[in-house]
């Protein structure tokens, strides 16, 4: 399940490819489908040998062209082990809200990529969000968990104050915005509860099959309960200093 666009990504076969907090590698992995040369960086070292596993696995099964490399990289995304300027495309997908320092991940995601490069970076929506934590202190409480809800706005204006500019913004996964509300309503770790187990299952469902009614259902629902918003930006011919 995707939540960036690679359209609006504007990715390139032989596109150098930063996935910034890969997380299980999803966008990584559609990266080297399409040729790029990526790095999958996280600061979880087991989940980035289950994702070189994977690069693996689709090489040996010729899922991907004999172009495209794909190798993994753990540290801190506040200070990236990357000169400045070395990447085409910066996905960070899910990850800032986790960050305490975010203005510090900003900076170096955007120091990271090369003037006029994109960037796409997607966090939880204000309202979907906002509801999960009304619902549920577990939700967000944890270890690693969400310590901030952004506006779509806010997140802008700090990539912008960054040196990136705007080019495009979508919602994303109205679907899985309901589940989660459910999740938090009966308790985010009862995956017993059979309401949960059945949406689930139709979620599973939807994703594997991507039936015509299910997909315009949320095109048309995503602008206001998309669990996610995505902001593209391109990287200033000129960098800006800090602000």
């Amino acid at each position: 399940m995707l939540t960036v666009d690679f359209d609006q990504l504007r990715m390139r076969p032989g596109d150098r490819v930063l996935d910034l907090g890969c997380g299980a590698g999803r966008h990584a992995f559609e990266a080297y489908r399409c040729g790029a040369e990526v790095v999958a960086f996280d600061q979880d070292r087991t989940e980035l040998d289950a994702v070189e596993e994977m690069f693996a696995a689709m090489s040996e099964a010729g899922e991907v062209p004999d172009t495209a490399s794909a190798s993994t990289v753990a540290g801190d995304a506040l200070e990236l082990p990357f000169p400045d300027a070395s990447f085409d495309r910066v996905i960070a997908s899910e990850i800032l809200e986790h960050i305490p320092e975010d203005d510090k991940a900003i900076w170096e995601l955007a120091r990271v990529l090369r003037p006029g490069g994109t960037a796409a970076v997607t966090v939880p929506k204000w309202l979907p969000e906002r509801v999960c934590w009304a619902l549920s202190d577990a939700y967000h409480q944890v270890e690693g968990g969400h310590v901030r809800i952004y506006r779509a706005t806010q997140l802008t204006e700090r990539l912008r104050s960054a040196g990136l500019s705007p080019v495009h913004r979508h919602h994303a996964h109205a679907l899985h915005s309901p589940y989660w509300w459910l999740k938090c309503a009966v308790g985010v770790d009862n995956e017993d509860n059979p309401l949960v187990k059945a949406y689930h299952r139709l979620l599973v469902w939807d994703m594997m099959s991507r039936p015509w009614l299910t997909r315009g259902a949320e095109r048309v629902l995503d602008p206001v309960l998309g669990k996610s918003v995505a902001v593209y930006m391109v990287k200033q011919e000129v960098p800006v200093g800090p602000r």
